[in-house]
């Protein structure tokens, strides 16, 4: 190779390169809390919640890419009485620092994407995929309803799976001393930069902490009644 196609070569390496956003993301992980369960292991200040509720909307990769770009109330103001009722603070409820830190977070990652490169295209996104996939309903259509009686964590996955034609990660929290059951706490559904449903990996990601890990396969699983 002539020394002209070389440096040619390195040029669009290097083009090409500048023109990729650091830590773009590949996958978006629309992630759902079981309030019961997220409430029994932290100190919340809200009202009983009996439906499914948002925990994050979470790109693959990266977190706080941008402290500079400030989370602003005002922008998402048409949003609000949704976010409220469907990405509620459970800890904080009259608190909009929840989604401040996730815009912080996750958000301004996620903005990496022209689709999502406002607190209103993120924030507004993450709540129509919520009511588009609509897992509380979905679940209740198919009797996985919160319950006294314990589910195999294969008859949760499957109908989601049966559902949705992807695979979910399903999260508990896993036995205590002396008790031979998981308690359901966080299911993700994942989406391609599209928006597409996607199968989602099962092994631990950094996208968001959690008290919660993926769910034994041979343990029964709780999901608790109010």
């Amino acid at each position: 190779m002539s020394l002209r196609c070389h440096l040619l070569l390195c040029l669009a390496a290097v083009s090409a390169f500048a023109m990729s956003p650091p830590h773009m993301w590949t996958k978006l992980i629309l992630t759902h809390h079981w309030p019961n369960t997220f409430c029994s292991i932290e100190s919340c200040h809200h009202p009983n919640i009996s439906y499914w509720t948002l925990h994050g909307f979470w790109p693959d990769k990266g977190n706080l890419c941008n402290a500079s770009w400030h989370f602003n109330s005002s922008e998402i103001e048409d949003l609000l009485p949704d976010m409220e009722r469907s990405w509620p603070d459970l800890l904080k409820p009259a608190s909009s620092g929840f989604w401040k830190y996730e815009w912080y977070k996750h958000g301004t990652c996620a903005a990496k994407a022209p689709a999502l490169n406002s607190q209103h295209k993120y924030f507004g996104k993450a709540l129509e995929l919520y009511h588009k996939v609509d897992l509380d309903s979905m679940l209740r259509k198919f009797d996985i309803i919160p319950s006294a009686n314990y589910y195999k964590l294969s008859q949760i996955e499957g109908v989601i799976e049966n559902f949705y034609g992807v695979t979910p990660k399903i999260q508990c929290v896993h036995p205590a001393e002396n008790t031979d059951v998981q308690v359901l706490g966080q299911i993700e559904i994942c989406f391609s930069p599209d928006f597409s449903l996607l199968d989602c990996e099962k092994e631990i990601s950094s996208a968001g902490a959690s008290a919660f890990s993926v769910c034994d396969p041979d343990v029964l699983v709780y999901y608790p009644p109010l």
